[in-house]
């Protein structure tokens, strides 16, 4: 059992749902990135996913796209997004992390390396956009062989026939994206997710977290209510963006966390 296995289970025992906050590693530089990091579990964070910086994220908006930017500008490399990570896990062994983003530095640093030393530093699973099903040799079947999650996103162009592959060697959760578009473009509305989490739900007993468009405590309330949990990245990463300290990013990531639980 993963760490985020074991989130979920006393999560769903509490009969609560999960508020999953997404940051970019490096944003706006290393060490404000780990001060912030280190301060999600304490503002009511269930899951983190930490973004690893591109320089093409391709399914992100300006918001991410400008982070990913400030952050690879600053020097952030894999390596130092690992170390983020490791110097979290000094102080926290429990919170799952989830490395966020795009194949190529993976693929360069190569996938077994990289297994390793994601897992030595505290990774417990993996969102990597632009890998479909077809791809599950990659990397997704041997991270799950490494102890690793591998989390799948299922958008509302996912029909009933695509699902299925979708599903079929996902672990950990499935990340549910609420809108057609990039991050940051629109704003999820639970009338419309509701229906299409019911879908998902009656063909696997993963928990279905929703983001993209989420981006108030009352958003983050209405969408948990409608799914297992909600993801805030762009309006995080916002905040960080215009210069907001990281107490005020983390009041901020309070005030959604307290939606979420209170769905």
């Amino acid at each position: 059992m993963t760490r985020i296995d074991a989130k979920f289970a006393a999560l769903k025992a509490e009969n609560k749902k999960a508020f999953v906050a997404y940051v970019m590693a490096g944003d706006p530089d290393f060490d404000t990135s780990l001060e912030v990091v280190k301060g999600l579990p304490g503002a009511g964070v269930d899951v983190i996913e930490l973004g690893l910086p591109f320089t093409d994220p391709m399914a992100d908006g300006p918001t991410i796209q400008l982070a990913g930017q400030r952050a690879l500008e600053g020097g952030m490399t894999l390596d130092r997004t690992l170390e983020i990570a490791r110097r979290f896990r000094e102080g926290d062994d429990t919170t799952p992390i989830v490395l966020m983003g795009y194949y190529n530095p993976i693929y360069s640093r190569g996938v077994d390396t990289f297994l390793v030393q994601a897992k030595e530093a505290g990774i417990d699973g993996l969102i990597v956009v632009d890998l479909p099903p077809e791809e599950d040799e990659e990397l997704c079947i041997p991270a799950q062989a490494a102890g690793m999650n591998f989390i799948r996103l299922a958008t509302p162009t996912t029909d009933d026939k695509r699902l299925p592959k979708v599903l079929q060697n996902t672990s950990g959760f499935v990340y549910y994206v609420s809108i057609t578009g990039i991050t940051g473009a629109a704003e999820a509305s639970a009338t419309d997710v509701g229906p299409e989490v019911a879908r998902i739900k009656a063909a696997t007993n993963l928990p279905i977290i929703v983001g993209f468009g989420v981006n108030s405590p009352d958003k983050a309330q209405a969408i948990a209510s409608v799914a297992d949990g909600c993801v805030v990245g762009s309006a995080i990463v916002k905040k960080l963006g215009d210069g907001s300290s990281p107490d005020e990013v983390l009041s901020f990531v309070k005030s959604l966390a307290d939606g979420a639980h209170s769905a």
